[in-house]
Parts: structure tokens; sequence; C-alpha cells
């Protein structure tokens, strides 16, 4: 395993999300709280941002090069080719207090995503986080959606075992990761119980999923990756110079580049100061590789 670099200054508020596009040789990730949908190529270092009129949760690619949003607004199909922009569903229209958060495909391409109560107003302001409102919710490519567990106060993760038997999620604000029973045929998900739920080491965010079945975690506020055993022990944990990541998601040719986002707000100007690279993009080699990233189907 090689050390952390940094890979790429981008300057993310809230760097969130990563897919790697394996056909295009692209990372695509989110800069949630500035509004911003990023696609870059190691390779070739081209890079194309999109600005976003409202808030963006997670996203998930589809085969034809569409992208899903999952917005505050609700879901929608965007064409980055055009331009063009237009609303699926609202998957939450009982819940007008509610943002979407993270989210991913399954290995069938259903895209699965969870929400959480808004902690951003319109103009990018701090909100207190009061209830427990999110909810794990799922979009089949027929443009279906179904919702089923909750509520959680933030719901993070979305990953499967290689064998499709276990899908993990988390929830951010309980600081506990879950592990479900998953029927990959049928797209559903039973017998919730924490996973891990390590103290003194932050808090669970963005996750992957390795070849051998281990679990690598974000820690927020704690500056790590840890990488759970299939049991949910930890296996290592990977100190970070920047003490916000978000999330991670194998990359690169063979799926042995490890890319990870960070955020640089909720720091105070202190720990901006010490901390140069909050918000920027970084990456570290591993032995064991990732699995391939499935688009969703519709």
């Amino acid at each position: 395993m090689t050390a952390v670099s940094c890979v790429l200054e981008v300057g993310c508020q809230l760097g969130e999300g990563p897919l790697w596009q394996h056909a295009e040789g692209a990372l695509w990730w989110l800069d949630i709280r500035g509004r911003v949908l990023h696609r870059w190529q190691p390779e070739t270092g081209a890079r194309h941002d999109w600005p976003l009129h409202d808030l963006c949760g997670c996203f998930a690619l589809a085969r034809d090069g569409r992208v899903i949003l999952a917005m505050r607004s609700g879901l929608h199909d965007f064409n980055p080719q055009t331009g063009a922009l237009h609303r699926i569903a609202h998957p939450e229209a009982d819940l007008p207090g509610n943002r979407p958060n993270d989210g991913k495909c399954d290995r069938a391409g259903r895209f699965w995503f969870g929400t959480m109560q808004a902690n951003f107003d319109d103009a990018g302001g701090g909100l207190p986080i009061t209830r427990l409102s999110g909810w794990i919710h799922r979009l089949d490519g027929d443009q279906s959606l179904r919702r089923f567990d909750g509520p959680f106060g933030i719901v993070n993760t979305f990953a499967w075992s290689p064998d499709d038997r276990v899908m993990y999620s988390a929830d951010t604000l309980a600081g506990e990761l879950h592990a479900y029973d998953f029927d990959v045929a049928a797209g559903t998900i039973a017998n919730r119980r924490v996973f891990a739920a390590p103290e003194g080491h932050g808090l669970p965010d963005g996750s992957t999923i390795d070849a051998e079945g281990h679990l690598w975690n974000a820690r927020v506020n704690h500056g790590s990756l840890i990488r759970f055993s299939p049991d949910g022990r930890m296996e290592r944990e990977i100190p970070l110079p920047v003490t916000r990541p978000t999330s991670c998601i194998f990359g690169g040719p063979d799926l042995r580049t490890l890319y990870i986002t960070t955020a640089s707000d909720e720091l105070t100007p202190e720990q901006q100061a010490a901390q140069p690279l909050a918000g920027h993009l970084f990456a570290l080699r591993t032995e064991v590789p990732g699995l391939p990233e499935t688009p969703f189907a519709g």
C-alpha cells in the first residue's frame, strides 16, 4: 500500500459521492454544498464541472451517459452533453424538510439512496438536525420508487458484499454502520443489525467494498479511513492529512487506486489554516482491488 497523496486540488466545500466510470477511465463526484458535479480523467487530466441549480446529495451514472441526480427538489434525469434536466419523481414530497444524502447502484442497476433532515439553507448556511427523518429508498430502471427502512438521522454508505448477500449502510448521526440481509433478485433488505460502531474513531461517512469483502469507510471528523473485515472488525486504520474525509471509491485501470473525497466546510479558521488540503481529492494504492461499479439500469 502506498502513502496517501493529494491528486487533485479541487477545493470542495463538501466533496462527496465518488463514482468510478471504468469504461471512460473517469472519476465523478459532487460538491454538495458548492452545488457542482465534477468529472476528471486521471490519465489525461481532462476535467469538466457542471454547476447545479439545486443541492444534490448523490447521483448514479446510466449506461447511455445520462446522470440521475438526487436533488432536494426530487430525482432528476440529467444529460451532461446537452444540459437537459427533467424531474423523474419526488420520493419525499411528504417530508419537505429533508434532502438526499448518499447513494449508489446495486449490481442489478437499482439506485439506492438515503435522506436526512436538510442541514443547509438555500444560502448555504448551516441548520441544526433536530429529528430523525432519513429513509432508505430504491429507484428502479422503470423509474418506480420504493421506500424501505427508517427513520434515521443521516443515511450514509451503500455497499454490497461480493456475493450480494449483505448490503451495508450507516447512520452517521448514531455513529453506526449497519448490515442487512440482501436479496439481489428481489432487491430487498431485511434483518438490520449493527455491523460496526467503534468509539473514538469519528463518525461513519461514505464507504466502498473491495474484492475480499472488506468495507473501507471514511471517518469524518477523525481524519482516517478504516478497513473493516466482513465480521465487523477493524482490520486497519489509515490516517489522512485532513479531518473531514467523506467517502471513497476504487478506480484506475486495475481498480487498485482508492480515491478519497474530503470537505472543507465546518472547519474553524484555525483548522483551515492547519489543513490547507481540506476539500481536495486524495488517493492511495492498495494491494487488494475494488469491484467495478454497476451503472443505473434505466
